[in-house]
């Protein structure tokens, strides 16, 4: 049973794709009907799965259908394993949930047969990476997942004015088509460095399959250590995939702009699939590279995790602090993403980082990839709710929202304490055992931690104040003043967001039986090949209170000021800012995202729009001149033909040029540091 609802899973939301353009020549209500529900036989699915996590010994399981046999032996198959029975559940079931959602959200849509089928095309692509027994069939999934996110992310392909993202005036705008382009770009920078690593992967084993290369781990590992430096380019080629995907430092800057598309879209990509993919995938290297570091003593493979660990914590760190400058609803969620992306990215590095950090620190990862993907899920939808109503991306045109969407207000209000990590709630106990860990580890690391548990509570605060709290904006007072009404959105969409909140005070209650059970699970199982070789461990309950009093008095130390500042005084810390150069300069940095951006926008498309002109209008207007002046009419009219293929070839070649030298130079920085 556990074998067919895991198929089921990949299946059915692929036939949901299949079936509604069929269902939309009959009738509109049934296409979206009929999506929802294949969606809904999925999550149904995913459930079936869960008994598994209790029941170790009958995992891992594999489902196989021969592909190739010659030259090579590769099957489509998928893996059942506690990693991916709890991934599974977190695409298809808060996906389902996000499909509810858009029942009322796109009720009015003129284009959302497309849009349905872009969702279950995409949640079946989540599915197909999450539960592919290789690698193979796994990256083609990965991309799946990109093309998926490219058609969500610029869904209002026309651009029109009013789906813009950025600014406001003077800062520029973005419009979805480019957003969608800039995503697609720089995820597929990561991918294709990751498929390098793939395939060297597959030179040293001799096989794709992850229980297979688990179980040779030690032998190939042996082998490729022979050359030196080998491990290292590996670790970094295939690193450079989850850190595109899941939005980490360098290749951060594209999760910003995916805010241009529909609010859901939001929350499916930024909440529970994409960016998840990147920290799934590097659970499943971590056990591969921990044998190599400790059970092997090969040296060179702790840069794995020193480069995992510390572009999290940097990344978590960075993000936070755009977040609390940032003036669109969804980019600071988007910030916010980010940024816990960063805490699981740092809690998979610090796994490796000891002998018996293992379990603790893979299960705080994936315990923290669980609860954020809940309480984000609810934060992204409620902010779709607020923009729905407001007809605004801005914080500064809402204001005093309590009133008028006071069951938007409850929720946000649930997700967010949980986002700070204030007790009982989900992200108290996720982010405490990140915490916990990371101390074991490496103090510098737990200090970055510390630090942006700080900032998160404070640009926590400074949304639910702006938006719900203060005074009202002018178009919140021409909108909601003259009907008096509340309006929290469509029943639809009021449901939906009513059953996150309640799975996010489920998860709070029953935190420390979760983590306890994902805890064994990974132990018995994900983990147990390479734990039955080192049994060293910490004890860490010593130290667990001293860790969950700073994480408090952190998040006191960020919300306290953000209190003040915007709900009982009802000021800015814009004023602040204003009154200092040093701050004003601070806060024009944060602003514009520590320059990163810019510097990619300079290099990447002013650079290689400046060199292509000078190509047209230099190098090509003399050449012509040349040409024409010199030579037979036949001979010049050849010679343009030739100089337009030139000039096309010529562009691609320095764009491509000029990324990967870029590119290098970043991952060189980052050895450096």
């Amino acid at each position: 049973m556990i074998v067919y609802a895991a198929w089921t899973c990949i299946v059915a939301p692929l036939i949901g794709t299949c079936i509604t353009p069929l269902l939309a020549q009959r009738s509109l209500q049934y296409a979206r009907l009929g999506a929802v529900s294949f969606s809904c036989i999925a999550a149904l699915a995913a459930l079936c799965l869960l008994p598994g996590l209790t029941d170790g010994q009958i995992l891992p399981l594999q489902s196989e259908i021969e592909w190739l046999d010659d030259p090579i032996d590769l099957s489509f198959g998928i893996l059942i394993d506690p990693l991916s029975i709890v991934l599974t559940n977190v695409v298809a079931v808060v996906s389902f949930i996000i499909m509810v959602y858009c029942l009322g959200y796109m009720g009015s849509d003129p284009n959302q047969v497309r849009f349905w089928m872009w969702m279950n095309s995409f949640i079946t692509s989540m599915l197909l990476l999450v539960l592919s027994n290789n690698l193979l069939f796994m990256f083609v999934g990965w991309k799946l997942v990109g093309v998926c996110s490219y058609g969500l992310i610029g869904y209002y392909y026309q651009d029109q004015r009013s789906y813009w993202i950025g600014g406001p005036s003077p800062s520029p705008f973005i419009t979805p088509s480019q957003a969608s382009l800039k995503a697609l770009v720089v995820t597929g920078v990561g991918d294709m460095l990751m498929l390098g690593g793939i395939l060297i992967l597959y030179f040293y084993a001799g096989t794709l399959n992850f229980v297979e290369l688990y179980a040779t781990a030690p032998e190939w590992l042996a082998v490729m250590a022979d050359r030196s430096g080998m491990i290292l380019l590996v670790s970094v080629l295939l690193l450079a995939g989850p850190i595109g995907k899941s939005a980490q430092f360098p290749l951060h800057e594209w999760l910003p702009e995916a805010m241009a598309g529909p609010g859901p879209v939001s929350a499916l990509i930024h909440a529970a699939t994409m960016v998840k993919s990147g920290i799934y995938f590097v659970a499943r290297l971590v056990p591969l590279f921990y044998v190599g570091r400790w059970v092997v003593g090969l040296e060179e493979a702790s840069w794995f995790f020193q480069i995992a660990a510390w572009v999290g914590g940097f990344t978590a760190l960075l993000a936070a602090t755009q977040g609390i400058v940032a003036v669109e609803l969804k980019k600071i969620l988007a910030y916010s993403t980010v940024s816990q992306i960063g805490y699981m990215m740092m809690a998979l590095g610090v796994a490796g980082l000891g002998p018996g950090l293992l379990v603790d620190g893979y299960t705080s990862g994936i315990f923290h990839l669980v609860s954020h993907a809940l309480f984000k899920a609810c934060l992204f939808l409620c902010a779709g709710t607020v923009i729905h109503a407001v007809h605004s991306i801005y914080i500064h045109d809402m204001g005093s929202l309590k009133r008028w969407l006071p069951l938007t207000w409850l929720l946000t209000l649930i997700a967010a304490l949980s986002l700070m990590g204030l007790p009982p709630f989900p992200g108290f106990w996720s982010k405490d055992a990140v915490l916990l860990v990371t101390l074991e580890a490496n103090r510098p690391l737990f200090v970055l931690a510390l630090t942006t548990v700080g900032l998160t509570a404070l640009y926590t605060v400074r949304l639910l104040a702006t938006v719900f709290y203060g005074p009202a904006s002018e178009s919140v007072n021409k909108i909601f003043a003259p009907q008096n009404t509340r309006t929290d959105g469509t029943l639809s969409m009021r449901v939906a967001i009513i059953v996150l909140g309640i799975l996010i005070v489920v998860a709070g209650l029953s935190g420390p039986l979760l983590e306890t059970t994902l805890h064994n699970s990974f132990e018995a199982n994900n983990l147990s090949f390479a734990l039955s070789q080192t049994a060293e461990s910490y004890d860490t309950n010593a130290s667990h209170v001293i860790v969950s009093g700073l994480a408090l008095l952190f998040l006191l130390a960020g919300g306290i000021p953000g209190y003040y500042f915007y709900i009982r005084t009802r000021s800015s810390l814009n004023t602040l800012f204003q009154q200092s150069p040093v701050l004003a300069a601070t806060h024009r940095f944060f602003w514009n995202r520590w320059w990163m951006n810019k510097f990619y926008t300079v290099i990447f498309i002013d650079g290689t729009t400046r060199i292509a002109a000078w190509v047209a209008h230099s190098l090509e207007s003399r050449w012509n001149n040349l040409v024409h002046d010199k030579m037979p009419r036949a001979f010049t009219e050849n010679a343009d033909r030739l100089i337009r293929r030139l000039r096309t070839d010529t562009e691609e070649l320095l764009y491509n040029v000029s990324y990967v030298l870029v590119l290098f130079l970043l991952l060189l920085i980052i050895f450096i540091f």
